[in-house]
Parts: structure tokens; sequence; C-alpha cells
């Protein structure tokens, strides 16, 4: 398998993914299960195709490199020197279910709705299914989620969303069509793991867990306010609002392209909702996240706005990839057409949760402001009646991406050890009826190790 000229220009903007080769401890497999469960073929309903290999280690320790992750997907997301766990045996599915787009080049299958499962041999008895976040692909969450919770026992399983890569919103005919597939093709992928679970296992899973930062969090907060019946909770680690009155991407963006093009100033962007003491940030997210997030969601749903940018892609080059349109500088969400509104309605949340749930944000998240964010999130489910359901930790010093540590140790905090915290706290307080602590913020530590270890409290 060879990267495309295009594959390349996204992996360097931590967007796609580069070539790999098969792991020498890999041995294909016929999914015939062992050790006591019964024997049959392990089959993914509903899948096109499916390839089953065996593995010594699932982890990214012995997979990076090989033909079974892919490092461009999750390079970018956890600090330098983060612990994650090694040594966990068992299977890797890897596949993909019908569809009809062709944006996900891996495997060099060029489909979309690609996913991986994992069954580790000692199998805790539960799963936990996750999705790309930003516009990443089904291995992205191989660092922060599935090394981690392969090590407890956990089945894991994610997918690409259906679409990917900064060309999601090609996919679908109709506006929000790309969007509206990621929360169909989470619900397909949870419904067969489970399937799988129970062939490879001889049983249903007992605990069923949603996980994810991003817009995988979206996708948790959504699953769980529409399809709690195959949940028993979830972690939502910085998920996007979607409201079809806003506030949402296009309420806060564009005032960010606007100050990025000299046209908006400081007050106007903590009117718009970003976090005082998060401008060290700005330069960054200049360059890499608010030109692209704002133009391509916006013509995902509202393609009618200047088509001509981005058009039918949203660059060949990783310049004119990040570049922003300038017309999205004067972007105004309330004033678009009712048909605009309407379909960002077809993906919005309600906060009408059906299982316990508990929201991690960093204060000074400069691509999805808290403030306009999460903290809204958690006052439309306190106003659903459903705050007995929800744990909200908002993390001083966090950011999108735990990466940025690296370069502002002194200023910043990685989330992901809280995070891990929080999914230990759900478990408990799902299996064990032992309640997490209270919403509030969680302190910065003055000192000590924060890259490895965090706290709820």
């Amino acid at each position: 398998m060879h990267p495309s000229r295009r594959s390349t220009l996204l992996s360097v903007a931590v967007l796609a993914a580069a070539s790999v080769t098969p792991a020498a401890s890999a041995r294909a497999d016929d999914g015939s299960p062992g050790r006591g469960a019964a024997r049959r073929r392990i089959t993914v309903p509903g899948a096109e195709l499916q390839q089953i290999s065996r593995h010594d280690d699932l982890t990214t320790s012995a997979l990076a490199g090989t033909a079974w992750t892919d490092t461009a997907d999750w390079a970018g997301l956890a600090a330098k020197g983060t612990r994650n766990p090694t040594g966990v045996p068992g299977l890797q599915i890897d596949g993909y279910f019908p569809g009809s787009s062709r944006l996900n080049t891996l495997h060099g299958w060029n489909r979309d709705a690609q996913f991986v499962i994992r069954l580790p041999e000692d199998w805790n008895g539960a799963l936990v299914v996750t999705g790309a976040p930003g516009v990443r692909r089904q291995y992205a969450m191989d660092t922060l989620v599935s090394d981690w919770v392969l090590a407890q026992g956990y089945a894991f399983a994610a997918t690409d969303k259906g679409n990917s890569g900064p060309d999601f919103y090609t996919d679908g005919r109709r506006p929000g069509d790309a969007v509206v597939e990621w929360n169909r093709r989470t619900t397909q992928l949870t419904r067969a793991a489970r399937a799988v679970v129970a062939q490879r296992y001889g049983h249903a899973p007992r605990r069923t867990y949603m996980t994810g930062i991003s817009n995988s969090g979206y996708l948790t907060r959504w699953q769980l306010e529409n399809h709690p019946e195959l949940y028993d909770g979830g972690v939502d680690w910085e998920g996007p609002l979607w409201r079809p009155e806003g506030p949402n991407l296009f309420t806060f963006l564009p005032t960010a392209v606007a100050r990025l093009l000299g046209r908006a100033g400081d007050e106007d962007m903590y009117a718009a909702g970003f976090a005082r003491g998060s401008e060290f940030l700005w330069p960054y997210h200049e360059k890499a996240y608010w030109g692209l997030t704002q133009k391509t969601y916006r013509a995902e749903f509202d393609p009618a706005y200047d088509p001509a940018d981005p058009g039918a892609s949203a660059g060949s080059t990783v310049e004119e990839i990040l570049a922003p349109c300038p017309s999205d500088a004067d972007y105004d969400y309330a004033s678009r057409p009712r048909a605009v509104h309407d379909a960002v309605a077809r993906v919005s949340l309600t906060g009408r949760i059906g299982k316990p749930m508990i929201t991690l944000h960093g204060t000074l998240d400069a691509l999805i402001p808290i403030r306009v964010q999460s903290d809204l999130y958690a006052r439309m489910i306190a106003e659903q009646g459903r705050s007995r359901l929800h744990r909200y930790y908002r993390i001083e010093g966090g950011t999108h991406v735990d990466s940025l540590y690296d370069a502002y140790p002194d200023r910043l905090r990685p989330i992901l050890p809280c995070y891990r915290a929080a999914f230990t706290a759900l478990t408990d307080w799902v299996e064990h009826r032992e309640e997490p602590p209270a919403s509030g913020t969680v302190a910065r530590p003055a000192t000590g190790d924060l890259v490895d270890t965090g706290s709820l409290t």
C-alpha cells in the first residue's frame, strides 16, 4: 500500500494517513474462538468485507508501523511522554460496511464506513465503542482509548464515521447528510460489535460504553440521547454542540476567521465565546483549524453560500486545505435561509440523555469554546431534568488537543489523565452505584506529573 499525494498532504495536516506494512507478529485467523467459547466463525453483521488477524499484542506499541493501525491517524492527539499499557493479545477485525463514498483510502480499499474491532483474550465482559474525532479515520482513538481499555479487558470498536478527510462534505446528497451518516454508522457498528462479542466469547457484553473526543464526543452525546438502549453510559470529551438556533460552530468560527483576516479584534473573539487567557493559542489555531473547519462544515450544511470556495474539494495542497475562505469572515448564520437551520437541526442535540454520561472540557479550548459549548450543553441536560445522569468537569488549563501541552507546559495541562479517571468513575457509577464527584472545575495542579496523573477533584 502506498500513500497518494493527497494522503501525504492530509497526514501533514494531521488529518489522514501514511502507508503501512503487515505486522510480523500478526497471523491470519479464521475467527474461530477458543478458550471454552463456542467454536464458530466470527462474522461482522452487515459488513461487506472483513479481515481477521490474531496478534500477540493489540496495542500501538506493537501495531505502530503496521497495517493494523495508522500512526498518522492518531498523531498530534496525546502529549509526549504519555504512558500507555502494552502486551494485550487477541483478535483484530478490520473491514467496511456497504456504502457509496470513497474518501477513506486505508488498506487500498478506497471505501468509507471502515471499522476496527479488537477482542482481547482476557475479556472483562464489556465493550467500548468510539468514532473518529475531527475528520480522521478509524484508528484515530488507538492511543487515547484503545490501548488503555484493551489493557483493562474491554473489547473495542471504532468507526471512521462513514466519511473522512477535509472533503467529507462531498458525501451525501442533502445538506447535513455526511454528519447524519456519522451517527448512523456509529449505531450500526455498536450493534455489529455487540454481535461479534457474543460470537467470540459466547455471550453478549454485559456492559457497553460509548466514548470519544471532539466529534466522537458529539457522537457519544447523540447516541446517549437517541439510542440509550444500546449503551450503559458514556464519557464525552469536549464534544461540539449543534443547535439549529445556535450556538454552534457557525456562530463563533466566522469571528475567528474575521480576526485571522484582520477584520475583527480580541473583544469580538471574547463576545463570540472564546476564553480570555487563550490568546496564546490563537496563532496555532489560525494556521491549523479555524479556516478549514469553518469552510468545510459550512459547505456541508450551507452549500449555497459561496459554492466556489471551497468548491468540490477543500484543496490540493496543505496551504489550500488549511486556508480560510475570505467570504467566511462575513458569514452570518442567523440570517441564513431556513433550509440551513433545518440541515443543522438534523444533527442537533437536545440534552435528553438516557444513560449516565460524564463530560470533560478544557477551559482553554480555542476551537470549541467551552462557554458557548459544553457549559450550555450541561444547562440543556439540566433543563431536560437529566442532571442526575450527568457529571460535568471543566478542566482548568485543558485545550482541544493534549499535544499543545508540549509547547506550553507552564500554561496547559493534558486532559487524558482526567479522562481516564472519568472513565473509571463512570464504570463505578454504572456497575457499583458509586456516585462520581460533584460537577465542577478541576484545578490545574501547580506541580507534579500532569502527563500521566489526573483526577476529577
